[in-house]
């Protein structure tokens, strides 16, 4: 059970919802606190280094096929 708490699988999930959150966060911002700028640019940078992290699990968990 210990090594599904680690699994890649699991960690997909984690950055998926992790991003959804951070989705919701940034759309909810400029109403919230319409002059932090500087928060904004914070999350907008974070939610892209967790694109690009379940980009990278996503190719590790399903290859492309070769040609």
């Amino acid at each position: 059970m210990d090594e599904n708490l680690h699994s890649p699988q699991r960690r997909l999930i984690e950055l998926r919802i992790e991003h959804a959150d951070l989705d919701e966060l940034i759309d909810r911002n400029p109403l919230d606190h319409p002059a932090d700028d500087l928060t904004l640019r914070r999350l907008k940078k974070r939610r892209l280094l967790l694109r690009d992290q379940i980009s990278h699990l996503e190719t590790e968990l399903d290859p492309p096929e070769p040609a």
